[in-house]
């Protein structure tokens, strides 16, 4: 059994999307983002960023004690060496999709939640900020263009790398962006799109987000430190 505490954002989902793929066993425990629960000193001793999503494994490989993990990409690093799924094994297919990983992670994911934030939640309209990191992610989903020119997914074979960048991609539209000259991206998120386990993955908690609007003033002030 393997316990997720989570919160349907896209970090979440890229959790919830592998476990839904990989028919794991596991249990979702809500961490309310907007009301403070990532603070609470239980969930510090798993992760202690106070981020979500974050695992506690209850049956690791090695049968020993429950392993716990934060970060959304060593957790599908961790669960895909766990299950020998979603990551070749050999020396240049691990390497390949490890790239991709560090890519999404380090690029693709602030970048969106840059822009989001800039747009749409800062208390004041900054020009430079929304223009900045609106033009990044332009160029990031030109990078995925290319990538896709001689294959259909991020490493070649459908990979962790593609469940991770998928849940950011998604979101092109909320940004104001067009995939209208990219259309090897735009088929790539309508393929993800279409397989059930990211469906499913991604429908875990969607209800939950009227819990906690984010654009309620004690969830922006616990998020962003503004009010």
């Amino acid at each position: 059994m393997i316990d997720l505490y989570y919160w349907p954002t896209p970090n979440g989902w890229k959790v919830s999307a592998f476990l839904e793929e990989a028919g794991l066993e596991y249990r979702v425990i809500a961490v309310n983002i907007g009301r403070g629960e990532q603070f609470a000193p239980e969930f510090l001793k798993i992760s202690p960023n106070n981020r979500m999503p974050a695992i506690v494994d209850h049956a690791p490989a090695d049968g020993g004690a429950p392993i716990s993990v934060f970060e959304s990409g060593a957790i599908l690093v961790y669960l895909a060496e766990k299950t020998g799924r979603f990551m070749p094994r050999d020396l240049r297919g691990r390497n390949e999709v490890m790239q991709w990983v560090m890519w999404q992670m380090g690029g693709l994911g602030p970048m969106m939640g840059q822009a989001n934030h800039f747009q749409h939640y800062a208390p004041e309209k900054i020009e430079y900020g929304v223009t900045r990191y609106t033009n990044e992610v332009a160029r990031l989903l030109g990078v995925i263009e290319r990538r896709l020119d001689d294959r259909d997914y991020l490493a070649g074979e459908y990979s962790i790398a593609d469940m991770m960048s998928w849940p950011w991609a998604i979101l092109y539209k909320r940004l104001g962006l067009s995939l209208e000259a990219l259309p090897k991206t735009a088929a790539w998120i309508d393929r993800l799109s279409a397989r059930p386990a990211l469906q499913r993955g991604k429908a875990v908690g969607s209800d939950w987000q009227t819990a906690s609007p984010v654009t309620d003033a004690e969830a922006r002030k616990i998020l962003f430190g503004i009010k």
